[in-house]
């Protein structure tokens, strides 16, 4: 893509860079920052899908905030991304758009980086008419009549995902997320944070569960979004079970990461299928004259969608986009959860005696049950009060944590009562009679 930064060209021929890599990342407290990433699903106000190409299409969505002060990225002339002051712009395979907002110190900064940009985004949409769902599964529209973004990127990977699970391009086309990104002061902690986080992911995945609708029809889920994942090439995805045994640390995230096959090398700008090798494969012989770099293995590391991902930071990605105050809240909790050390281990201990059976169990369990499936015995709304309570204590020791704790309190009042934000769209639903205008007006976000 035209003015991305140039990718790292240093050859690597073993594991210790890749290692290092990581190594590298690491930060003092002081700097610690937090990221949000948010996906919106674009329909029209009868609730079709919204085309990419058009006067009235997500490039022309994109032109008008461009001329909002953004610098406009774009692929074979098509305007495909947006950068502004820290925060980028782009779009998913089906045309979701995505913010990737600023790095701030805190989850009160983030959400003011978010309603902006959730502003700026739904002013431009509805002048071109069309409004934004905060929803994690598209309600409305089979996979066929969503059109694909033209990106080579997602070329090779609508080839490559339906021979490695038979819902690979359903999560990449219908599915919507939010993301919460977090620093790490060295390997140690980058551990510990990720175990932690992969222990109470699938708490958090019920919490947020926002996509009871397909097609016009309720599917008896509560996250289609979570359930589509479960077959989306199992050897890139899900839980990493590694992470829970001891003295789990970056070289074993290296091991794993090398030996899932890579989709595509970028060479000139020019995406290249790799024919699913291997990246240890790559590094060890090569691929048509290439030779592995640096930048191969970023480009690879950002292909690979466990629940918990580790760049250069930690991405924490079990939860459904919803409404705005549960995708404000997210960096809330999980800064809670995870900066704070006292929090963290008591958030771990909450669920550190199941085995990686249970855990996988529940995973398959929750996209269905929600807040209803147990693990330990105990029911998912029971944890989640539990973990909101932690997260509001842990926030309370760290540096701006006051800001941050009123967003914790929609997700608190949520486990509390029991009830996701799927199971109000699902009364919406059935009080509008499914009516897709009354229902696009009552789930868009502004």
């Amino acid at each position: 893509m035209s003015g991305t930064t140039r990718p790292d060209s240093t050859p690597v021929s073993s594991v210790g860079p890749l290692v290092d890599y990581f190594h590298a990342a690491a930060k003092p407290r002081a700097a610690w920052r937090l990221g949000v990433e948010q996906e919106k699903i674009a329909a029209t106000f009868d609730g079709r899908p919204v085309p990419f190409d058009g006067d009235a299409g997500i490039e022309e969505l994109l032109r008008r905030l461009e001329a909002r002060g953004y610098r406009g990225l774009r692929e074979g002339g098509r305007l495909l991304a947006l950068e502004r002051r820290g925060e980028q712009i782009t779009l998913e395979p089906g045309g979701q758009v995505e913010l990737s907002g600023p790095t701030l110190p805190t989850a009160a900064a983030c959400r003011t980086a978010l309603l902006e940009h959730v502003r700026e985004a739904a002013e431009a949409g509805a002048a071109l008419g069309f409004a934004f769902l905060g929803l994690g599964f598209r309600p409305w529209g089979g996979v066929d009549e969503i059109p694909w973004l033209p990106k080579r990127r997602y070329e090779l990977m609508r080839d490559y995902l339906p021979q490695h699970g038979s819902l690979g391009v359903q999560m990449m086309k219908q599915t919507a997320t939010v993301q919460a990104n977090l620093d790490y002061a060295d390997e140690v902690s980058a551990a510990e944070k990720m175990r932690t986080a992969y222990g109470v992911t699938s708490i958090v995945t019920a919490l947020f569960a926002a996509s009871p609708i397909r097609e016009g029809r309720p599917t008896g889920l509560c996250s289609t979004r979570a359930a589509i994942w479960l077959d989306t090439d199992e050897q890139r995805c899900g839980l990493l079970p590694f992470v829970f045994d001891d003295g789990f640390g970056f070289r074993h995230y290296v091991e794993w990461a090398l030996d899932v096959p890579m989709f595509f090398v970028v060479r000139e700008g020019d995406y290249r299928s790799v024919g699913g090798i291997t990246f240890r494969r790559f590094m060890r012989e090569g691929w048509q004259g290439e030779a592995a770099t640096i930048g191969d293995w970023v480009l690879h590391l950002s292909t690979l969608f466990p629940e918990v991902r580790l760049k250069r930071y930690i991405e924490v990605r079990g939860a459904d986009a919803g409404p705005l105050p549960m995708a404000a809240g997210l960096g809330a909790l999980w800064r809670g959860l995870l900066d704070d050390d006292e929090a963290r281990r008591a958030a771990w201990a909450l669920v550190r005696g199941p085995d990686m059976a249970e855990r996988e169990r529940l995973r398959r369990e929750v996209p269905r049950a929600g807040l209803d499936a147990t693990l330990g015995g105990r029911r998912l709304q029971e944890l989640a009060v539990e973990l909101c309570r932690i997260a509001a204590v842990g926030l309370a020791r760290l540096p701006g944590g006051a800001e941050d704790a009123p967003l914790l309190e929609p997700l608190a009042a949520r486990a509390a009562s029991g009830r996701a934000p799927a199971d109000d769209l699902l009364d919406d639903f059935h009080a509008a009679g499914g009516d897709r205008t009354a229902l696009v007006t009552r789930w868009r976000i502004a």
